[in-house]
């Protein structure tokens, strides 16, 4: 496999982040998610093989999202300010991919869920409420999930093209 360079999504997003009011910061992170799943979803049709696979990591995207709406309550002044950023956010994740191949593309990936795993580790180590520290350890497995999937599902494409 070529070198590659991994971003640190939390600094190239933070400009997009920074801009939410930061109550509502988790409910953004949700958003993020949910784009992460859409593009899980592309990767499958680019993928159709390996779509079963790709789409439990979507499935796992839209999970996480829903655990952490379900925990952080989004106070409706707010609504506005929440979604503001989305659109640029979500152009900023999607170029981050686009000079590269799919198989670099999942590999970027998975290094980004292992990063979205500490985001909510280090969101949940400050949390006063049991209950949303349970639910952003529980979103930290499944992004960790989905990064084991990713990287067994690469050396598969790297054992087939070397075979």
């Amino acid at each position: 496999m070529s070198p590659l360079s991994i971003p640190r999504f939390g600094e190239l997003l933070g400009p997009h982040i920074g801009r939410v009011p930061a109550p509502a910061r988790p409910r953004f992170l949700a958003l993020l998610e949910r784009r992460a799943a859409e593009r899980y979803r592309l990767w499958a049709t680019e993928l159709p093989r390996h779509a079963e696979v790709v789409l439990a990591c979507a499935r796992a995207e839209d999970e996480i999202a829903d655990r952490v709406e379900a925990v952080f309550a989004l106070d409706d002044s707010l609504r506005e300010a929440l979604h503001a950023p989305l659109a640029d956010a979500t152009r900023t994740y999607y170029d981050t991919f686009a000079p590269h191949g799919v198989w670099d593309q999942l590999r970027i990936q998975a290094d980004a869920e292992r990063q979205g795993a500490d985001a909510w580790r280090g969101i949940a180590a400050s949390h006063p409420d049991p209950r949303v520290v349970e639910a952003l350890r529980e979103c930290s497995a499944l992004e960790e999930a989905s990064a084991d999937r990713l990287d067994a599902l690469i050396a598969v494409s790297v054992t087939e093209h070397t075979a």
